[in-house]
């Protein structure tokens, strides 16, 4: 259950190369191109229902980055407008209006501040609880064959660390570049405003800082993606190994499990350095540049000052604003390493969410409001791998309320029958019709309500032993609950437990024996009460004395309603009213139980129903 496969990338992961990598031009840059619209189309459909508020924080921010940045230009006419007077004749009056103004700048800056955090916080907050919800709605809408091919690990990997990288970008990425760059901008025009020939020396690290910020940018872009990536193959083997625990005890599997985990866990290591050089590179730099930067426009500044080409407190600000035009430049490599781990999150979940199901609801639905039942497979034609048929061309009628029993080996097409007649596939060619109405044309509440599945998975969701049963009517009452428990002879194991019927099945129903977990899935599909019901090896998880409780349910379960069951044990095909034998995928035989039997003894070679029929009655003697 842990095997390496998990190394590989997912079907949503690889479609995107495939479709660009065709005619071998610059495939990295368009798949990268592809991404980025892609995730910022994501962007987009989550911001638009804020833009109202987005624009009331652009507008808050302008304010409180106006009011920082005039503290330097305050402190310039202090120096230049407010000492003199006091040198002069002891006029302290200019002195303490500006610093009054300071003060009031000061608080204007500490409110706005605030009011970003918190209105920024619930946006963000909005943002995270849409893209949660749609990913858990989406996955829960893509066809059971995306699942079969995604795993577990991924699926817990998009909704757990991708949204995380997200939030962490939402929480402090954005209201630290909106920051940085109005700083930028503004205290660039300010020192133009203070003095052109300062601003011209100390602009000439600009070229500098452009060449390492787009070196940093790429750089770090591929090592993020490549960080989303490791990260989710640590997950997926991390998960799987635990789902898998029993069969990796049992076959004691650890030390193998822990080379393959230590491998995912190296290459994620590995990834996370290179994104960590990076920025040991950009970081540094930045402050390299700076400090040489604020070292010459010194110097020129104070040669300007001695000759009264500038005074003191332009030179005084002219370097207060240097020292804020380099210090966003850290924030901005932040913001890269938060926004680059976003962008690859965003990825992943912007193609998760654009993948189409298999099975998609249909355009103009056919309303089906008194179903009958009857089952019809015309000319169906399906493959798992293209090109290998399990069903090469099935015509099978199912008429209302017969219970139909399909049989053969390994591999004959049965379990593909009740998958198509679930619509978990659909058929490559012909159709599947219920009531003469194709399941492509039926919308997803009508055929879910219609059409019921009990598999030998009996999955147990967290919650009581009631709420398991409930499941399919979660409106039901306890006396119909306790009702369906009865009818199917789950009522006295269930009283017997500490809480009866609120009993706490424990992690996928660790509580109960497996017979008892196909006690309540039998319970769970009566109560819902479909038109047609499908009983894939619904009770080889039941020993003797529960199967004999299933068989004498089952009569009732099945009355007045058209049932497939999928069985081994003939004692429950026995039950059928019409048994059908296949062959890859093609019917060897048809005929009631007793015609089969008869049909083999007759014969004197034996068909392969009595076959299968006399081997069973051997093995009970």
């Amino acid at each position: 259950m842990t095997a390496t496969q998990d190394t590989s990338t997912s079907p949503t992961d690889e479609q995107d190369w495939r479709g660009v990598a065709a005619d071998g031009q610059d495939v990295d840059a368009r798949v990268g191109a592809m991404l980025q619209a892609r995730s910022r189309r994501l962007l987009g459909e989550l911001i638009r229902p804020h833009k109202r508020w987005i624009w009331v924080l652009v507008a808050i921010v302008l304010v409180e980055n106006a009011s920082r940045l005039s503290i330097p230009y305050l402190v310039k006419e202090g120096i230049d407008r407010g000492i003199p007077p006091i040198a002069e004749n002891n006029d302290i009056s200019v002195l303490l209006t500006i610093v009054g103004i300071a003060f009031l700048a000061t608080i204007t800056q500490a409110v706005t501040r605030r009011t970003f955090l918190v209105l920024s916080g619930r946006i963000g907050q909005d943002m995270l609880f849409e893209i949660r919800r749609r990913v858990f709605r989406h996955f829960q809408k893509l066809s059971p064959a995306f699942h079969d091919e995604y795993t577990s690990g991924r699926v817990i990997s998009r909704q757990t660390s991708d949204v995380d990288a997200i939030y962490e970008l939402l929480e402090t990425g954005f209201d630290g570049l909106v920051t940085a760059m109005l700083t930028l901008v503004g205290t660039a025009a300010l020192l133009l405003v203070l003095d052109v020939k300062l601003a011209l020396v100390a602009l000439l690290c600009f070229p500098f800082l452009l060449w390492l910020t787009n070196w940093f940018r790429k750089e770090s872009g591929a090592a993020y993606r490549v960080t989303r990536e490791k990260v989710a193959l640590v997950i997926v083997h991390f998960v799987e190994s635990m789902l898998g625990i029993r069969a990796v005890q049992a076959f004691r599997r650890e030390p193998r499990n822990t080379e393959i985990f230590d491998d995912v866990n190296e290459q994620y290591r590995v990834a996370n350095l290179r994104a960590f050089r990076a920025v040991t590179w950009f970081m540094p730099g930045i402050k390299l540049i700076g400090n040489i930067t604020i070292a010459i426009t010194l110097l020129y500044g104070a040669y300007l000052a001695f000759h009264d080409e500038v005074t003191v407190g332009v030179l005084a600000a002219f370097l207060l604003y240097l020292r804020q035009f380099f210090e966003p430049m850290q924030e901005i490599s932040q913001f890269y390493n938060t926004f680059q781990s976003a962008s690859a999150a965003l990825e992943k979940l912007s193609g998760v969410l654009e993948e189409e199901p298999s099975v998609p609801e249909p355009a103009h639905p056919v309303p089906l409001e008194h179903v009958r039942g009857e089952v019809r497979f015309e000319d169906v034609r399906f493959e798992y791998v293209e090109g290998v048929p399990v069903l090469p061309g099935m015509d099978l009628v199912v008429p209302a309320g017969q219970t139909l029993a399909l049989v053969g080996t390994t591999g004959a097409g049965k379990t593909t029958i009740a998958k198509l007649l679930s619509r978990f596939y659909d058929p490559v060619e012909g159709r599947v019709l219920l009531d003469g109405v194709s399941l492509r044309d039926l919308d997803e509440p009508t055929l879910r309500r219609s059409v019921v599945m009990v598999t030998q998975e009996n999955y147990m969701f967290n919650g009581s032993v009631a709420d398991n049963i409930r499941f399919g009517r979660p409106e039901a009452s306890l006396e119909e609950v306790v009702a369906a428990a009865r009818a199917i002879g789950a009522h006295d194991f269930i009283t017997e437990l500490p809480q009866g019927y609120d009993t706490d099945v424990a992690n996928k129903g660790g509580r109960l024996s497996a017979g008892q977990r196909q006690l309540v899935a039998f319970a769970r599909a009566f109560l819902a009460d479909p038109d047609v019901l499908i009983l894939d090896e619904a009770t080889s998880s039941l020993d003797v004395p529960s199967e004999r409780l299933v068989q004498r349910a089952l009569r009732t379960i099945l009355a007045d309603r058209t049932a497939v069951i999928i069985a081994h044990r003939l004692s429950t095909v026995e039950i059928a009213d019409r048994v059908l034998v296949l062959e890859h995928g093609r019917i060897m035989e048809d005929g009631s139980p007793e015609e089969l039997i008869a049909l083999g003894s007759n014969s004197g070679a034996g068909g392969r129903f009595a076959a299968l029929h006399e081997a069973w009655v051997e093995s009970l003697a």
